[in-house]
């Protein structure tokens, strides 16, 4: 939208007048951005699903089997094979905890927290604890180069920005742990322009261990233990 002052004399007195001027986009250009977008969306999806195949064959193949069936013969067959390949992932989480866990629960578990916790928000996080560095034309924030999800430790490793050093992260340590709701954040170096942050989300120590029965122990004779 374009704004024109004009002024107009009339004698001794003048008259401004102001008119506007509306653009209106093309229907046609707001078509291709649609189509432009849809198609970025569809080919993201699609990457994210053959990610996800590939880190979960246990799942991803009978489910693409199944779906194979329901095209090529009908929907029953489809069902009956899901059902069948649900009741196999069940006997497995029964028989082979330990297995079960480490290709499907702990991958899952490791995938999700690494991105609740710290992809999801790391830019904007970065910016609240005051480490990135910002110019005139583009704000740089500080490469997370990997996660390492524990059960009460995270390891998270990040290259720093030119001009800073571990005590940058040191001395945010407390920020750092606010920002991303961690009950302690550590800092250390552990490489060339590269720090570590260790996150301590849970006290090990305050698990419940269960111990072994000791019904079956008796007391020797003479009172010695």
């Amino acid at each position: 939208m374009s704004f024109t002052l004009s002024t107009t004399n009339h004698g001794g007195s003048s008259t401004a007048t102001v008119s506007t001027t509306g653009t209106r986009r093309d229907p046609f250009d707001l078509l291709g951005l649609a189509v432009l977008y849809s198609g970025w969306y569809l080919v993201t999806g699609l990457a994210t699903a053959v990610h996800w195949a590939i880190l979960f064959p246990p799942i991803s193949i009978p489910l693409g089997l199944a779906i194979a069936a329901g095209v090529l013969v009908g929907w029953p067959s489809a069902v009956a094979l899901a059902v069948a390949f649900t009741g196999l992932l069940l006997l497995w989480r029964r028989a082979r905890p330990a297995m079960f866990a480490r290709w499907i629960t702990d991958r899952a578990r490791t995938r999700f927290l690494t991105w609740w916790r710290y992809r999801r928000n790391w830019a904007r996080l970065m910016k609240a604890c005051h480490l990135v560095v910002s110019t005139e034309t583009r704000t740089v924030t500080p490469k997370l180069v990997g996660v390492a999800i524990g059960k009460g430790t995270d390891r998270v490793r990040v290259r720093m920005l030119e001009g800073q050093c571990p005590a940058d992260y040191e001395n945010r340590a407390d920020m750092i742990a606010h920002a991303f709701k961690a009950e302690q954040c550590h800092a250390s170096i552990v490489g060339p322009a590269t720090v570590e942050l260790r996150f301590r989300h849970g006290d090990a120590l305050a698990d419940t261990v269960l111990l072994p029965r000791v019904d079956h122990w008796t007391k020797p004779a003479g009172g010695v233990a």
